[in-house]
């Protein structure tokens, strides 16, 4: 089969319209390197872009997307811990000075883990395993609910970031960083079809819409 022609035709707009107007900004990415301030972890779902919700450029965020927008605990068993590597490197190399977990609305992952919790596992090799990371967020969830909603796949959503959250202290160089004050962590929730963000407050857990800036050409 060939290369997607829709892709090639992608490209051409992009070159085009985005690399040559910002042409010095990606030749001095190219010279010096990236320096994100901001790592955001996100859903695979290919309705949820980081780069186009928070209308950031090349070299403006570290984006690492899997399904359900997880971050499993620290753990020192032999595997490939791709999550926890882009991590590492986003905290430790780049020094990011914020984390960001974002879900979103009608994510399949968190379905998933709804309709199977019970079950051996989902058909395949990896889903079952990687969504039964969010079995202790719906145990927290139906032990101190923080939320009083009505939508039951609202507030798994809600609650898979939460215990994202809860793990990434795990991780001793997350916890050294937030020690020092060098890294802030932060839970989002995104719409896909109002386009609304909420953003968790700190103190409560809680998500509330988000409060943006005065736009800016």
């Amino acid at each position: 089969m060939t290369f997607p022609e829709s892709l090639l035709s992608g490209y051409g707009r992009y070159f085009e319209k985005g690399f040559v107007r910002h042409k010095e900004t990606h030749e001095h990415l190219a010279v010096y390197g990236q320096k994100p301030e901001v790592m955001v972890i996100s859903c695979c779902d290919s309705r949820v872009t980081p780069e186009g919700i928070f209308h950031a450029g090349p070299g403006e965020l570290f984006v690492l997307r899997n399904v359900a927008n997880l971050v499993p605990p620290y753990e020192e068993t032999e595997g490939q811990h791709g999550t926890s590597a882009a991590l590492e490197y986003a905290v430790t190399a780049l020094k990011v000075q914020h984390v960001v977990v974002m879900g979103h609305a009608k994510c399949g992952g968190v379905q998933a883990f709804r309709e199977n919790a019970n079950a051996p596992a989902l058909k395949g090799d990896f889903i079952g395993r990687w969504i039964k990371l969010l079995e202790p967020a719906a145990i927290a969830m139906a032990c101190m609910p923080v939320d009083r909603i009505d939508d039951p796949q609202l507030a798994m959503e809600y609650a898979g970031v939460r215990q994202s959250l809860k793990n990434l202290h795990t991780f001793s160089f997350v916890e050294e960083a937030v020690a020092k004050g060098e890294l802030s962590l932060h839970g989002a929730w995104f719409d896909i079809g109002s386009g609304e963000l909420r953003v968790m407050d700190p103190h409560t857990e809680k998500f509330e819409t988000a409060v943006s800036g005065t736009p800016t050409e």
